[in-house]
């Protein structure tokens, strides 16, 4: 079994002839390859499996997701990031 995590579509770009996105997750950006899912504009939720956007979902069924995996324990690390960047906003302040 594998899991398929949702994210936005932030930028789309081109990398080496690959259609590619920088896709947020719960804040944390990374770089996608969408040649799986070429009609994947910004804005536009997709899921995404070890690097490579695999099918486009909408943004209900992306929050559905991401609380399921909140109640799972599975977003501690974004939440954590999120704290950490929270707190390093405060010491500058």
């Amino acid at each position: 079994m594998c899991l398929a995590i949702p994210g936005l579509v932030k930028e789309l770009f081109e990398s080496d002839g690959l259609k590619m996105a920088r896709v947020d997750f719960c804040g944390i950006t990374r770089s996608t390859c969408i040649e799986y899912t070429p009609q994947a504009n910004i804005g536009d939720y997709v899921l995404v499996h070890v690097g490579f956007a695999i099918n486009l979902i909408n943004e209900e069924e992306a929050q559905k997701t991401y609380e399921l995996l909140k109640q799972l324990g599975e977003l501690k690390e974004v939440e954590n990031s999120e704290e950490e960047e929270e707190e390093e906003e405060e010491e500058v302040n």
